[in-house]
C-alpha cells in the first residue's frame, strides 16, 4: 500500500475517532484544542510535552500557553471523554477483555502529583516515581488504554499544602495498588458499555481474598493471577484436598497434574508464533464460615515445563468458559504489554511534564486517544481498508 494511501487511513481515522470523542466539548475552542493536542501527540517527534506539541502544531508562545491551559486548567471533564473512547473501541474493534497494568512513571523531583517511593511490580524493585493503573481494552490483534487511576499515598491525601498544591480532589483517599486497580475497573464499569468483559488482572502482592468478591459483587467477570501460595478450597469431592480446607494453589495443582492437557495460543511478543502450554482447571472457592455458600471459582494452572511448578496460576468466575479459552484471555497481557512498549510509550503516556492531578488526567487522556488512533490505523492498513 502506498504512503498516500496509508496517509488516508491516518486521516479518515483521526477524524473518526475526533468526531467521536470531542462532541462532549461545548465549545468550538474546546474541540479544536483538543484535536489539535490529539495531532500533537501523534507528529511529535521526541517527548510529548506541551512545548514540544505546541512548536509541532504552531510554534509560537501562545500556543504553547493556550495548550498549557487546556490541560492543566481548563474545566472540561475527562471522564466523558473516557467513555466515548471505550464505546468508540468497542464498536470498532473486537476486544475479549479489559487488562489492568501498572504504569510507572520515573520522577525526579517532589512537587509532581503522586510522586512516591514504592514497589514497581513489572520492574521487580523499588522505585521513585508516579505510579497508575491503566484499564485496557484487549484482543488478540490490538490493545489500547480506555480509563486510569493514579495511586495517591497517605502524604499525597493527609497534606493539605500538597493537596492544595496538586489540585488533589477533596474526595480522593490513600489507596493499596489492589484498591487503586479495582477502583480503575469499576469506574470503567460505570462507562455504559453494553457488556461487561471480563477483567484481567494481578493480584500476586495483594490479597486475591478481598479484591476478587469487591469484583465480582459488582457483576464484572474476573481471571486474576495469584500467587502459589495463595489458598483456597478444593470445592469437588473427586479430587486430592478436598475436605483438607484452605491450601496453597500451587500444593492443589501439583496433586492433580495428571488431568493437564496441552492448550495452543497465539504468542503477541512473537508475532502470532504458536505456543503450547499444559494446563489444568480445578473447582475451588475461597475459604469461607461455616454455613456461608461459598462462591464457585475455578484454580487454572499453567506449565511449560510438565517437570517443574506451574509457571502461572489464575482464579476466575468463568466457571463456564473451556480451559483453552480462559488460557488465551491471560496471554492478552502479552498483547498489552507489546502495545504498551511500541505505541504507548510513543504517544505521550508517559510524558506529562506538569504537577498537577487534573492535568495528569487530561493529558493522559487525549495521549489515550492518541494510542488508539495509532493501533488502529495499523490494523486498517494491515486489513488494506483504504476506500
Amino acid at each position: 500500500m502506498s504512503a498516500f494511501k496509508q496517509r488516508a487511513i491516518f486521516d479518515d481515522v483521526v477524524g473518526e475517532l475526533s468526531a467521536a470523542l470531542f462532541s462532549a466539548f461545548r465549545r468550538k475552542d474546546q474541540r479544536h484544542k483538543a484535536e489539535t493536542y490529539l495531532h500533537g501527540l501523534l507528529t511529535t517527534v521526541g517527548r510529548k510535552t506541551i512545548r514540544n506539541i505546541a512548536a509541532q502544531v504552531g510554534g509560537s508562545a501562545d500556543t504553547e500557553q493556550s495548550l498549557h491551559h487546556f490541560i492543566s486548567s481548563s474545566p472540561w471533564d475527562w471522564r466523558p471523554v473516557r467513555a466515548a473512547l471505550t464505546g468508540y473501541l468497542e464498536q470498532m474493534s473486537s476486544p475479549q477483555a479489559w487488562v489492568v497494568r501498572a504504569m510507572q512513571i520515573p520522577k525526579a523531583g517532589e512537587y509532581s502529583v503522586g510522586v512516591d517511593r514504592t514497589f514497581a511490580p513489572h520492574l521487580g524493585e523499588m522505585f521513585r516515581g508516579q505510579q497508575a493503573f491503566g484499564v485496557w481494552l484487549a484482543s488478540e490483534e490490538l490493545s489500547a488504554p480506555v480509563n486510569w487511576r493514579m495511586l495517591l499515598s497517605d502524604q499525597w491525601v493527609s497534606d493539605p499544602e500538597r493537596r492544595g498544591r496538586a489540585g488533589v480532589p477533596d474526595g480522593a483517599r490513600p489507596e493499596t495498588p489492589d484498591e487503586c486497580a479495582v477502583a480503575a475497573v469499576l469506574d470503567t464499569a460505570q462507562y455504559g458499555s453494553p457488556s461487561r468483559r471480563p477483567v484481567v488482572i494481578d493480584f500476586r502482592r495483594g490479597n486475591p481474598h478481598t479484591a476478587v468478591p469487591r469484583l465480582t459483587a459488582s457483576g464484572v467477570p474476573v481471571l486474576a493471577r495469584i500467587s502459589s501460595s495463595c489458598r483456597v478450597t478444593v470445592a469437588d469431592r473427586a479430587l486430592p484436598g478436598f475436605g483438607a480446607g484452605a491450601l496453597p494453589a500451587r500444593r492443589i495443582l501439583e496433586a492433580v497434574k495428571g488431568l493437564r492437557r496441552p492448550v495452543s495460543w497465539a504468542d503477541p511478543a512473537a508475532h502470532g508464533a504458536t505456543r503450547t502450554s499444559l494446563v489444568a482447571a480445578i473447582p475451588v472457592s475461597f475459604p469461607s464460615p461455616e454455613g456461608a455458600r461459598p462462591r464457585p471459582l475455578l484454580l487454572l494452572g499453567e506449565w511449560l515445563d510438565p517437570s517443574r511448578p506451574p509457571v502461572q496460576l489464575w482464579l476466575t468466575d468463568l466457571t463456564q468458559l473451556p480451559m483453552a479459552a480462559l488460557l488465551r484471555l491471560t496471554k492478552l497481557t502479552h498483547r498489552v504489554d507489546r502495545d504498551f512498549a511500541h505505541v504507548g510509550t510513543t504517544t505521550g503516556l508517559l510524558d506529562y511534564a506538569g504537577r498537577s492531578f487534573q492535568g495528569w488526567h487530561r493529558h493522559i487522556t487525549l495521549a489515550s486517544a492518541a494510542h488508539a488512533a495509532h493501533v488502529l490505523t495499523a490494523e486498517n492498513y494491515v486489513m488494506g481498508r483504504a476506500a
